[in-house]
């Protein structure tokens, strides 16, 4: 059981399940749980914690986090750092802004590129950290600018330059986290966005389980192939190991049958590793992270 602790302005939950911020809703407690309202009350918290391991979620997708739970500080930016908005022609979003928010606010205010992030069941932050993708596009390709904040709760504003773009990957020499993205994108017509929109949602709606717990996509996808195709060609789909289950509609899913416990997902994931690899000499490796204390 939570309980909530004042520590000064910042109010801090010791012993929040995180089953309930992860979609997979599996997960035990983490010792400190803190959904930061601004980004200058981010920086009063890191500042005090700044020897506490930190787990970042948005809203906890991607993300296994073990029965044991996760033994430091759970920053939750979703129903945080929400600010979007437009300055000039510029469209800046903060970390916790969810993706299908982003890309309904951009085609409606009359601006084009952002729509397959739609179907993306993550927040900007992640986005950015994962550099998040959909219908052969990436969320990197439209950012103009980053701010990140430190462990010591410094701001400082970021350009694409500064980091290492690749698939599924934003790496920077500096150990940082983003709060908030700047969007250079083209003028679009609003009719003409809601209607890809829709079509991303419906492309999504047909192939993967969208209506389960899932985390998204389990795993990277090979050069030059799809971790989908590979693990059903091993006939892998509908594989189970306690509660948790290979989808049958999209093989690179793990859906949760509302009875798996995280052992139970990360036993699956291990399995399916070990029967791609023998059965086409492909070792998969995630795409998802796995935190936390087993029991």
């Amino acid at each position: 059981m939570s309980a909530l602790i004042p520590e000064g302005e910042v109010a801090v939950r010791y012993g929040e399940r995180l089953a309930g911020r992860t979609t997979w809703r599996v997960g035990g407690p983490a010792d400190l749980f803190y959904v930061p309202p601004t980004v200058a009350a981010l920086a009063t918290f890191l500042s005090a914690h700044r020897d506490s391991p930190l787990l970042w979620l948005g809203l906890g997708s991607n993300t296994l986090v073990r029965d044991g739970g996760f033994r430091g500080a759970v920053l939750v930016t979703a129903g945080g750092l929400g600010d979007l908005g437009i300055a000039g022609a510029t469209v800046r979003a903060e970390a916790g802004v969810p993706l299908a928010k982003l890309a309904r606010f951009c085609v409606q205010s009359g601006y084009a590129g952002l729509e397959f992030l739609a179907g993306i069941p993550g927040t900007v932050g992640g986005a950015l950290a994962m550099n998040a993708g959909a219908g052969g596009h990436e969320i990197w390709e439209y950012v103009t600018a980053v701010e990140t904040i430190d462990r010591h709760g410094r701001v400082d504003r970021r350009t694409c330059a500064d980091f290492e773009i690749a698939y599924r990957r934003a790496a920077s020499s500096r150990e940082e986290w983003f709060v908030s993205a700047s969007f250079d994108l083209p003028v679009g017509d609003a009719e003409v966005g809601m209607a890809r929109i829709r079509e991303h949602l419906a492309i999504r709606n047909r192939t993967q389980p969208m209506h389960t717990a899932n985390a998204g996509s389990v795993f990277r996808n090979p050069p030059g192939d799809h971790a989908g195709r590979l693990i059903e060609g091993a006939g892998l789909k509908g594989l189970r190991e306690g509660g948790a289950m290979v989808s049958p509609r999209h093989a690179n899913f793990i859906i949760n049958d509302g009875t798996a416990c995280a052992a139970d997902i990360e036993c699956l994931i291990g399995r399916v590793q070990a029967l791609v690899q023998e059965r086409t000499g492909i070792l998969l490796s995630p795409e998802v992270k796995i935190v936390g204390e087993a029991v």
